[in-house]
């Protein structure tokens, strides 16, 4: 008996196997883990791209006050000559998702920053209005280009705990490169005027070297990979980009499923069903949309309209002249005033990139949103003050400055760099990069149409009138933000189908989602459990 009792003791110690129903957040260590240096290098080169846009709308605030005297054009030739590349983004955007899926995520990037290298170079030697239009054109295509493709690679190298950080990575870059455009105006500003704007614009052939040259150092997409059947390097993409091991084979799991790959599928390289690019997609994606894709896409386009509409490039572009109706009359002073603007941006949204994942995306969004009307309202307050004053008020001039700055930490810390996050994260697979590219043309659009009539708007409603029209739309932003937006913090890429489908009623969605959750886990629990619980009781008999 006692050697059955051993024998069975010497079974019972065997770990018993059973179905494990685990979710990606299972395998995070309770302790929190360091941040994937990888991920964050690849996310770093792919963003780069977005400091040429950041550049552009920066100097070009600047540059405008000598291109207007050197090539004494009017202010509807300004407004255009401003706003336009904000309509020719539209091309490259929108061509971008089909030209990312055919040629790869980091190729694409490559393409951007070759086609923003001739734009530069073309606007910096332009002789005269038309030839600087051309430029401009060139060079809008190439941020379109960036501006779709970073966030979406981005978002699909990084590991769930850090995509919020990682993904913002973009609207930080797009701020520096403000911060950097307005220093380059300053800097250049002393130079003859002929040559001075000439080379703030033409200087940001520069970079645009060193970026497509350094991107070819990244990695590809692990989904683009396994969408093209490249397993074996997706799975080693994906070792390198994921906190643990366990996480990136959950990963190259959903990627495979999304795809449309058996899971018992372990060849490094597979035959995938070749489709045109781009087949079926835009069907999918607008014609017969599912319920999911269809609330993603409403609250795609929502954030980009609004981000936009609330007045963000309207104080970018015009600082200067909104400074200049405050009652500053220097140009040193109007663009000095300017840099402390990009000063205070880039601040903010270094600081909101830490709390993308500790807060989350909705609360961000909310206190932005709600901080921004309140600002824009007493902007347009004091600028109207001071428009109705015949003599100058220093505290108004200061209350407007501080409202200015106020603005833009406000936007920053939450509108503007969740807007490239949640835009980027929530399509399933096979329309990501199609729903991004509707999502960045929107954006554009509306920033377009509002910086090539901020001008002709103010002159006709006031300048305080205009802002008080902002801090309106950017109310009815606030309440359409609270009703239709779920939360997406800490989900993987293919979990956000779960979460959206229903518009208005999400929330009792994502109640029935989490509770599911924790009855998988509570019974994986319970079975492990109970298997200790047999090992405890034959060790005993034993």
């Amino acid at each position: 008996m006692a050697g059955l009792g051993t024998e069975n003791g010497a079974v019972s110690t065997q770990p018993v196997a059973f179905v494990d129903n685990r979710t990606l957040a299972d395998f995070e260590p309770s302790k929190k883990p360091k941040r994937n240096k990888f991920a964050f290098a690849c996310a770093i080169l792919a963003s780069l791209t977005s400091i040429l846009l950041g550049y552009d709308i920066g100097v070009m605030s600047g540059a405008i006050i000598y291109i207007k005297k050197d090539l004494k054009i009017n202010d509807v030739q300004v407004e255009i000559l401003v706003g336009i590349l904000n309509l020719y983004c539209l091309v490259g955007s929108c061509a971008a998702g089909r030209t990312s899926d055919w040629l790869g995520r980091r190729y694409t990037v490559v393409f951007a920053a070759a086609i923003f290298f001739v734009g530069a170079l073309l606007m910096g030697f332009a002789t005269n209005y038309a030839f600087l239009m051309v430029g401009r054109f060139v060079a809008g295509v190439g941020v379109g280009y960036a501006l779709m493709i970073a966030p979406v690679y981005t978002a699909e190298v990084s590991p769930a705990s850090s995509r919020g950080f990682l993904t913002s990575f973009p609207e930080v870059f797009i701020n520096s490169g403000i911060l950097l455009g307005y220093i380059s105006n300053y800097a250049f500003s002393k130079l003859p005027t002929y040559l001075g704007w000439r080379l703030m614009l033409g200087v940001s052939a520069i970079p645009s070297v060193f970026m497509g040259i350094g991107v070819l150092a990244m990695p590809e997409s692990p989904r683009w990979l396994v969408m093209q059947g490249r397993l074996g390097e997706a799975k080693q993409v994906l070792n390198k980009t994921s906190d643990t091991k366990e996480e990136a084979e959950l990963r190259l799991s959903d990627i495979k499923e999304a795809a449309g790959i058996p899971q018992d599928c372990k060849d490094d390289i597979v035959q995938v069903q070749k489709q045109t690019h781009g087949e079926g997609v835009w069907r999918e994606l607008l014609l017969f949309p599912k319920p999911a894709v269809r609330h993603a896409l409403i609250c795609c386009i929502g954030i980009h309209f609004f981000q936009q509409a609330s007045g963000i490039d309207a104080v970018v572009l015009y600082s200067p002249r909104i400074f200049e109706k405050a009652g500053i009359t220097s140009s040193d002073k109007k663009l000095l005033a300017t840099v402390a603007v990009g000063f205070v941006k880039t601040i903010f949204i270094l600081v909101a990139t830490f709390l993308l994942d500790r807060i989350g995306r909705r609360p961000l969004l909310l206190s932005s949103i709600g901080g921004m009307v309140v600002s824009l309202a007493t902007l347009g307050l004091s600028l109207t003050i001071i428009d109705h004053s015949d003599e100058k008020l220093s505290w108004a001039v200061g209350l407007c400055i501080t409202m200015v700055l106020a603005y833009v930490a406000l936007f920053s810390i939450g509108m503007g760099p969740i807007t490239w996050v949640y835009s980027s994260e929530i399509f399933p697979l096979r329309l990501r990069a199609q729903g991004a590219s509707m999502g960045v043309a929107t954006n554009r659009l509306t920033s377009g149409v509002l910086s090539m009539s901020f001008l002709s708007l103010y002159k006709a409603i006031s300048i305080g009138g205009a802002f008080f029209l902002f801090a309106g739309i950017a109310t009815v932003g606030f309440f359409f933000f609270y009703t239709c937006y779920p939360e997406t913090q800490g989900k993987t890429l293919e979990e956000m189908e779960g979460v959206f489908g229903k518009l208005v009623g999400w929330r009792e969605e994502a109640k029935k989602l989490k509770m599911k959750t924790k009855e998988v886990n509570g019974d994986a629990s319970s079975n492990g459990q109970i298997q200790l619980e047999n090992i405890t009781n034959n060790g005993h008999q034993g």
